[in-house]
């Protein structure tokens, strides 16, 4: 054992106890993003402490710590400098993409016997081929939201409603989006609207108006618990076009070029903001996750 620092002698006769009992124990670190909310700095601070324990913890071999951490809260913790990092070679990045959510979704969908009988589902048939769970989601869905020839179709809608600025889709908002539209499709049929047609179980005004309730608990529990010293800027917002400049923000935030600059650069970190335009002349776009909450009307402000 090569450590000589006494606060590690308790794990390493732990690690050489669970080492001759054949036994292996893996802490997993979950929900970091919340735990240091109220300051970035001390934030960084014990994360980059936190790795330096991982790092400290490889040597043992019945011990292992696995971290969960957000992508855009490692970049701040890198961005400064940060040499161990180096030296985390075991990293892997979780992604998602269309056919990984959809998959996702019939999973949970077949889940249910009922719907399972309704559709005639063979489970295994279905799991096996992109192209089933595709023709099963449309069984379930319409195949359009807003109907015309240049409107997404419902897939694709969804997780365009449901990315943030930084235009990575992950499974919470969608899965919340999907809950929502059961709530409200339920809450329309106790007050005797239609059934959907075809094999549909939700129609187009359901989810148009769980898009809303998903805006709303994105940016009170998400956006805003993380970041509260930036909801009094985020509410100046409220019935603003949803592309800005640096000029139009300043405008609407009553401060200098340089702090509305950084303000809205960080706005881009935390993912309000979806930077568009070129070096000289940045854009500012706010994607549709919060557009409800906030009322933004589509356009560009002047």
């Amino acid at each position: 054992m090569r450590y000589q620092c006494h606060c590690y002698k308790p794990l390493a006769i732990a690690d050489a106890a669970l080492h001759d009992a054949g036994v292996r124990i893996w802490l997993l670190l979950d929900r970091l993003d919340v735990a240091f909310a109220e300051s970035l700095d001390l934030e960084r601070n014990a994360l980059r402490a936190l790795f330096r324990v991982y790092l400290d913890l490889a040597a043992f071999d019945s011990i292992s710590l696995k971290i969960f951490l957000r992508t855009d809260i490692w970049d701040q913790i890198t961005r400064e400098g940060f040499r161990e990092a180096s030296h985390i070679v075991k990293r892997v990045t979780l992604s998602w993409n269309s056919a990984s959510l959809l998959n996702l979704v019939i999973r949970r969908a077949i889940h249910n016997p009922a719907l399972r009988q309704y559709y005639g589902v063979d489970e295994a048939a279905v799991l096996s081929s992109t192209e089933r769970q595709n023709e099963l989601f449309y069984k379930i869905f319409p195949d359009q939201v807003d109907a015309g020839l240049r409107k997404p179709e419902t897939l694709d809608w969804m997780l365009n409603r449901t990315c943030d600025g930084t235009t990575r889709n992950a499974p919470r908002e969608l899965i919340q989006l999907l809950s929502a539209t059961r709530d409200e499709q339920l809450k329309r049929l106790e007050l005797g609207s239609a059934e959907p047609p075809n094999l549909w179980l939700f129609d187009r005004t359901s989810l148009k108006e769980a898009l809303i309730v998903v805006s709303r608990v994105r940016f009170d529990q998400t956006l805003c618990a993380e970041f509260p010293n930036l909801k009094p800027r985020l509410l100046q917002l409220k019935g603003e076009k949803t592309l800005q400049t640096p000029d139009t923000l300043s405008k609407i935030w009553g401060i200098d070029e340089k702090s509305t600059a950084e303000l809205a650069n960080h706005l881009v970190e935390v993912g309000f903001f979806e930077l568009r335009g070129s070096k000289e002349t940045p854009e500012f776009w706010v994607p549709f996750l919060y557009r409800s909450v906030l009322d933004m009307v589509q356009g560009t402000a002047e």
